[in-house]
């Protein structure tokens, strides 16, 4: 299981937004230019969190982006998903129907509870706790 290189790219962001004083904005071409993102994805990747209310923009001279919230109060989790869609590491964790095996399938408990463990751990980070480590 991979994330895509748009959420990846979602969550550099950020993290370079979290390291913002609290009132301070970015322009998205410095993100794009320390983050190592194309400008052209980071303006697609802007616009979806933009629209799951995680950052903050603004138009003109003192324009830019910032988190809509505090560090503390972004979970990882969140970013992910509003880039990518809910974690889903097989199609039967969503729909049990989708495996024709259905409640039998010996292997569908362990995608469950992998994923489950994996949704709760990056639910449970959030960005200040990476603020923390870089400063």
């Amino acid at each position: 299981m991979q994330i895509t290189r748009q959420a990846d790219y979602a969550l550099r962001a950020m993290l370079y937004l979290a390291r913002l004083d609290p009132k301070e904005r970015a322009a998205t071409s410095e993100i794009a230019r320390i983050q190592h993102i194309p400008s052209s994805f980071l303006a697609k990747i802007i616009s979806q969190l933009s629209i799951a209310g995680l950052i903050l923009t603004s138009r003109g001279a003192r324009g830019g982006v910032a988190m809509a919230r505090t560090p503390d109060k972004i979970s990882l989790l969140e970013v992910v998903e509003a880039i990518d869609g809910p974690i889903a590491l097989n199609e039967c964790t969503g729909n049990v129907g989708a495996c024709s095996f259905g409640d039998d399938c010996p292997l569908r408990p362990l995608w469950c509870e992998t994923q489950a463990e994996l949704v709760n751990k990056l639910k449970a980070t959030n960005f200040a706790q990476f603020v923390k480590i870089s400063r």
